[in-house]
């Protein structure tokens, strides 16, 4: 009798048991920042950022702490992740004058929350070794629901750990996972790839897409091929002026990208280089600098835009931050041909990096709005800017 008890007692607590993990703890009501963003209150020094002729800057919205990874959804709502600050933030323009008049904290509290993408009414936030679901966020942004937990088995180093994310044109998401360390041969064979994640069978885990890849915090593809594009930051500690940067084409899946053997398509690593040569791995479609940090990247579709930025790279440099002379600090343009070869670079937009080597902003994300402008995140100045044609002089 007492055997046949304790075997009920067992069964009980196997059922009541929850099969899958429970759902993250709730997040607080949002914080409603700002009824009224002005697009420029004079506090940044935007007169001081250079343009090409015809085009203007002026602010999105100000006082955004850390802003970083832009994401737009089809209704309108502008998500933006962070970095150090662990927030997410909702920005709305809802009466149609360039700048946002609603700003929501939507959670606060994360683990380097750098990514975020939107499908489907839900918005999903990347932190270092998991992927957030939100659902039905738009209609919920003033009490966000309790996130849903997509996927938790990223590797937990937060060296290189935060994650830019997007849905590429497969419907996957694709997952970056950098290099946890300066220079090294990862033990893990995820460390140092682009991974991609199917978010509505997330138990079949994330599938390696491309590898060799340092550290990319920006990727897209092209609306012309459907092929991808990612920034890749060079290793640090080898000089002032190498390796570069690099903005990265891959035609297919399954290539490699040198890192940690060789840097910039020619350059051999000191340590790792004797094991494989560069002509084993695809070189750069573009080196952009050294210790420029690109991040963010966005092919020109804007309507409004001149002809000939259409279906060429902007590039955000976020800048330098070991290097004796600053470097980056700016957008630059990246020439394609009608083969998808890089054909040079230019600057587009200079301006945060002044002379004397001071700094005032570093941009990081690039998104386009319906209008035909282009946002820019800036995690130093707090910022999103907003760039558009006119064609006035």
């Amino acid at each position: 009798m007492r055997l046949f008890a304790l075997f009920l007692l067992l069964l009980a607590i196997a059922c009541s048991t929850p099969s899958t993990p429970p759902a993250v703890a709730p997040p607080p009501p949002s914080t409603l920042v700002s009824a009224k963003a002005p697009a420029y209150t004079g506090k940044l020094p935007l007169e001081k950022i250079k343009l090409p002729e015809g085009f203007h800057i002026t602010t999105f919205a100000e006082d955004v702490k850390n802003a970083r990874s832009l994401c737009l959804s089809p209704g309108g709502t502008l998500f933006v992740g962070t970095r150090d600050a662990g927030n997410v933030y909702a920005l709305r323009d809802t009466n149609g004058d360039g700048a946002a008049d609603e700003q929501f904290t939507l959670i606060t509290g994360l683990n380097m929350p750098n990514g975020v993408a939107f499908r489907n009414g839900s918005l999903f936030v990347a932190e270092v070794n998991r992927i957030l679901r939100f659902d039905d966020i738009e209609k919920n942004l003033a009490n966000p629901p309790a996130p849903v937990v997509v996927y938790d088995q990223y590797p937990t180093e937060g060296h290189h750990g935060w994650k830019y994310i997007a849905f590429g044109p497969d419907g996957k998401l694709y997952v970056p996972v950098g290099a946890p360390c300066n220079i090294c041969e990862p033990e893990k064979e995820i460390y140092a790839t682009i991974t991609r994640l199917d978010v509505d069978h997330p138990e079949k885990g994330p599938e390696i897409v491309q590898r060799g890849i340092r550290n990319t915090v920006g990727f897209t593809w092209s609306p012309l091929s459907g092929e991808l594009w990612f920034t890749d930051n060079g290793r640090d500690w080898l000089g002032e002026d190498e390796p570069s940067c690099e903005l990265n084409h891959a035609r297919q899946d399954g290539q490699h990208f040198g890192y940690p053997y060789c840097h910039q398509g020619n350059i051999k690593d000191p340590k790792f280089g004797d094991k494989r040569p560069c002509s084993d791995f695809t070189a750069p479609a573009q080196n952009l600098g050294a210790h420029v940090a690109p991040l963010g990247l966005e092919f020109g579709k804007s309507a409004n835009w001149p002809a000939a930025y259409k279906n060429q790279i902007l590039v955000a440099e976020h800048g330098s931050w070991n290097r004796a002379k600053k470097s980056g600090y700016q957008l630059v343009l990246a020439r394609i041909d009608e083969k998808g070869n890089c054909t040079g670079q230019e600057p587009f937009a200079v301006g945060w990096l002044q002379p004397g080597d001071e700094v005032w902003g570093r941009p990081v994300d690039l998104e386009w709005m319906p209008d035909g402008s282009l946002l820019v995140s800036d995690d130093q100045a707090d910022a999103i800017y907003r760039i558009y044609y006119d064609g006035a002089k």
